[in-house]
C-alpha cells in the first residue's frame, strides 16, 4: 500500500513539474499576458517579479512608451493638441491594461503664492483626469492631487525652467 501511495505522489509531481514547464514554453516563460488582471510576471534572466519590480517596469514602459506629463501655458489648465495627444496614448495604455489606475499630479511654476499654484495644480490634474474620462475611462481609476510649486521639474527662475514645471503627471497607482 504505501508503495502506490509514493508511486501516486510521484506521479503527481511529475505531471504538475510537466505541466508546468509546458506552459512556461507555451508563454516564453510568463504566465501572464502583459500586466493584466495581477498575473505573475517574470524577470528577463529569470525568477517571479515582486509586485513593486512590476509596478516599476509598468511604470518605466509608461513614461518611454506611452508618456507620463503634459504641459500647460501660464496661468492656464486649457489642454494643447499635444497634451491631448499624449493624454490619446494615454487612454490606449489604459484600455490595454484595464486594471491600472492612475493618480493625476498637478504642477505650477515658482511664480505665485503657495496657495494660488496649489489650486492651479489642482485645476490642471482636472483637466487631464476630465480629459480621460470623456475618452471613456472610468473615473474610478482616476485620482487627482496637487503639489502646486513644491516639486519642481527644473530649477531655474526663467521660461525655460518655468514650462518644464507647468505640468500635469500621469502616475501608475495600482
Amino acid at each position: 500500500m504505501r508503495r502506490i501511495v509514493v508511486s501516486f505522489t510521484a506521479l503527481t509531481a511529475l505531471m504538475a513539474v510537466a505541466a508546468c514547464s509546458d506552459q512556461a514554453q507555451q508563454t516564453g516563460g510568463a504566465t501572464g499576458a502583459g500586466y493584466n488582471n495581477g498575473a505573475t510576471a517574470q524577470r528577463p534572466g529569470g525568477g517571479v517579479m515582486s509586485e513593486a519590480e512590476r509596478l516599476a517596469q509598468m511604470q518605466r514602459e509608461f513614461q518611454t512608451s506611452v508618456g507620463d506629463r503634459v504641459y500647460f501655458a501660464t496661468d492656464s489648465q486649457s489642454l494643447s493638441a499635444d497634451a491631448k495627444a499624449t493624454l490619446d496614448r494615454q487612454v490606449a495604455f489604459l484600455r490595454r491594461y484595464p486594471t491600472v489606475m492612475l493618480r493625476i499630479e498637478g504642477h505650477a511654476d515658482e511664480r505665485g503664492t503657495r496657495e494660488y499654484n496649489l489650486a492651479l495644480g489642482d485645476r490642471r490634474a482636472q483637466s487631464a483626469k476630465e480629459y480621460l474620462m470623456a475618452q471613456g475611462i472610468q473615473g474610478s481609476r482616476l485620482s487627482t492631487s496637487t503639489y502646486g510649486k513644491e516639486r519642481p521639474e527644473a530649477n531655474g527662475s526663467n521660461e525655460q525652467a518655468w514650462a518644464q514645471n507647468r505640468r500635469a503627471v500621469s502616475v501608475i497607482a495600482q
